[in-house]
């Protein structure tokens, strides 16, 4: 039975969609410009970058298998006060489904040689996260799909690991998996400029069940030189280029309030390029400012009083030093 039969996974829960999307890609591959490998009793493995070249589409295409079909990704025109290129844009009438419990890069996969976030559908299959205790979303899956940030293509064992965490056989594993410093994991990266905003008001205490949907778009750096430098132009572009806009019901007072919170002004660190922050933490996410993970911008708008909230602001002279140098 071949992994990669779509009429064998129609869409239902987020691994049946996300695997719905897995399998176009998979017969799309060659105009996508990406890589396939897969056995009949083992994982469905599609390569966005590592070996494969990818390119603008199989990054829009790998996002939205982030966000397990329950939102739109784009290439747009960006601000050119900002920068004199293109923007990625992310639209989801279902953002805590889409962002929270599918795209967010919630599950840390290592083994021999192996590290890797994981992001995507097979996180709500795993439940392994404390986050599913407080936003729900665990869904018992047959098949699961994951994306991987990673320069190296996962062994049998590592496969093995994620199939048997997410309680599947591996044939019924599909992973996605780009390097930071590709086209497709480029594009992936700054399209979770929704992502942040939902983690940055969850670790705030907001109740992201008022969220009704989101749009949001950052603008596209060029892809670097290596993965390290990718991590820290893909970071900027959101933390001094993103803008968010969330539709929200609730009080006006408890908007007012966490606006100003929501951005990454609201960090001690703000201001200084992401590569020069990873530098001073030893290259450690965990040692950052959690609050620094954040959209430059938030504009929450009230649909049950009309009124709209904004905080933060565009930082274009940090987006042209971490762009071009």
């Amino acid at each position: 039975m071949p992994p990669f039969d779509d009429t064998l996974h129609p869409p239902g829960g987020l691994n049946d969609r996300a695997r719905a999307l897995v399998d176009e890609c998979y017969y799309d591959r060659q105009r996508l410009r990406i890589g396939a490998t897969f056995t009949l009793d083992g994982p469905l493995i599609l390569d966005f970058g590592i070996n494969a070249p990818g390119g603008l589409e199989a990054g829009l295409r790998l996002a939205e298998i982030c966000l397990s079909g329950h939102g739109s990704v784009k290439v747009l025109p960006a601000d050119r006060t900002l920068w004199n290129g293109a923007a990625i844009s992310v639209m989801t009438d279902n953002p805590v489904v889409a962002c929270m419990q599918s795209q967010y890069a919630g599950w840390k996969i290592s083994g021999d040689k192996f590290f890797a976030m994981g992001s995507g559908a097979m996180r709500a299959a795993a439940g392994k996260e404390e986050l599913f205790e407080q936003i729900g979303g665990r869904e018992t899956a047959e098949v699961a799909v994951g994306v991987l940030e990673t320069r190296t293509v996962p062994s049998e064992e590592i496969c093995a690991n994620v199939a048997k965490d997410c309680r599947i056989e591996v044939a019924e594993l599909a992973l996605a998996v780009a390097p930071t410093a590709s086209q497709a994991g480029t594009v992936q990266i700054v399209a979770r400029s929704v992502e942040t905003a939902l983690h940055k008001l969850f670790e705030l205490g907001f109740d992201l069940s008022r969220i009704e949907s989101a749009f949001g778009t950052a603008p596209l750096p060029p892809v670097a030189k290596n993965d390290l430098a990718a991590i820290g132009r893909t970071n900027d572009a959101i933390l001094y280029g993103g803008e968010v806009t969330l539709w929200v019901r609730g009080d006006d007072d408890s908007l007012a309030e966490i606006a100003p919170k929501a951005v990454s002004a609201a960090s001690s660190d703000h201001g200084a390029l992401f590569a020069e922050l990873f530098k001073r933490y030893d290259h450690d996410f965990y040692k950052m400012d959690p609050l620094l993970f954040s959209p430059a911008v938030v504009q929450l708008c009230n649909l049950d009083t009309g009124r709209t909230f904004q905080a933060g602001r565009l930082m274009p002279e940090l987006i042209q030093r971490s762009f071009v140098n």
